[in-house]
């Protein structure tokens, strides 16, 4: 069972962490339903019958842990912001001019705050498709979906993402190339 969880924990923690950092929006709340997750994992391992890979089974299960967490909280996923700490540790430096670097942390930081505004279905979709780098058929694994259901879903997510961030770039007369 430690053998599991290690070969778990080093292959896939930072990813999930990462899925379940950007669905709550708190570093302390994300790692707690990792763990919850890794329990969940390691209790039912024995019945995972490998019709998808392990990591869209954990993924997948990682997805049912936020939402329960969500309904647990009795509010949707609307609301959170994520401070500049956190976009800059999740922005990869390649040493660019700083001017640059205040740009595109301030673009990432519209994209997350607008990214909250999409429907957690929507949500779920783009942060498994452009952030964890998932294929239309693994996020339509995770999520239990059919990949047309998940294309249809990632084109009206990235339309009404487009049209947040168009507004919030107008209304604050920022330029956006």
């Amino acid at each position: 069972m430690q053998d599991l969880f290690r070969r778990f924990y080093d292959q896939y923690h930072h990813d999930l962490f990462q899925f379940l950092f950007y669905m709550v929006k708190s570093r302390e709340q994300a790692e707690d339903l990792v763990q919850e997750v890794y329990i969940k994992v390691l209790q039912s391992y024995d019945r995972f019958e490998g019709r998808s890979s392990e990591k869209t089974w954990l993924f997948s299960i990682a997805r049912h842990v936020a939402i329960d967490w969500f309904r647990k909280q009795k509010r949707t996923a609307h609301g959170h912001a994520i401070d500049e700490d956190t976009v800059q540790h999740i922005l990869k430096d390649h040493s660019p001019l700083p001017e640059d670097v205040a740009i595109q942390n301030e673009q990432i930081h519209i994209m997350y705050k607008c990214i909250e505004k999409c429907s957690v279905d929507q949500k779920l979709v783009l942060i498994l498709r452009y952030i964890q780098s998932f294929s239309i058929a693994e996020t339509a694994e995770v999520l239990g979906w059919t990949e047309s259901k998940v294309k249809t879903t990632q084109h009206r997510g990235l339309k009404v993402l487009k049209s947040l961030m168009e507004e919030i770039y107008a209304k604050e007369g920022i330029f956006h190339g």
